[in-house]
């Protein structure tokens, strides 16, 4: 497949923050160097909130593709206005996104037509993608690594650009190298090992 010419952003304001995260958990974007273009007011903002908005990555990827390039912490805060981020502030947990008031959102906003889609094949996504361009799929966040055995389906989103009967390409926002990161491309039956088989189609 030829690359998307969507361009790609990671949750993480320093893409190569994922490894760090992974060893460590959030607390390691207190080091990421480039947190304040996220729109967090301080640092501390910034890692309460990336590790949770894969999502908000996925959109500005969609929003980017049609010229607006918006920081992610601003889409969350807007978002999270229509209930698509719930927070807790006794224990900072976040919990998100949920589907139904992210749509509301971005048509309200952006004036993107959206879906939530549930019960969905992997084979089915190419024709998704022949009606709207995009679709947000949930995956395994394991996903970065094809070759191993995800231990469940979902918990995480990516950008699905293009898809056929053998294989998908997306954009991954949290890739931890190059070839794990924008216009990843999979067969669709590995890429079915980590979908939920379900997610939300947006045309911008």
């Amino acid at each position: 497949m030829r690359k998307s010419g969507v361009p790609y952003f990671s949750q993480w304001e320093t893409p190569g923050m994922t490894l760090p995260v992974l060893a460590k958990g959030s607390q390691a974007l207190l080091g990421d160097p480039l947190w304040h273009r996220s729109g967090a007011g301080t640092i501390e903002e910034y890692a309460l909130w990336a590790v949770n908005v894969c999502g908000m990555a996925c959109l500005k990827m969609i929003l980017a593709a049609r010229g607006e390039i918006l920081p992610t912490l601003e889409l969350a805060r807007a978002c999270t206005s229509y209930g698509g981020y719930v927070v807790n502030e006794i224990d900072d947990s976040i919990k998100g996104l949920i589907y139904a008031p992210f749509v509301r959102f971005v048509s309200e906003r952006f004036g993107l037509r959206a879906e939530t889609m549930t019960g969905v094949d992997a084979s089915a996504i190419p024709e998704l993608l022949s009606k709207r361009r995009f679709f947000i799929a949930s995956v395994n966040s394991g996903i970065r690594w094809p070759e191993r055995e995800p231990p469940s389906k979902g918990g995480h989103l990516v950008l699905v650009t293009s898809a056929s009967t053998e294989s998908i390409r997306f954009h991954n926002p949290s890739g931890h190298d190059e070839a794990s990161q924008a216009d990843v491309t999979l067969p669709l039956s590995v890429f079915d090992r980590f979908f939920a088989n379900r997610g939300i189609s947006v045309d911008a």
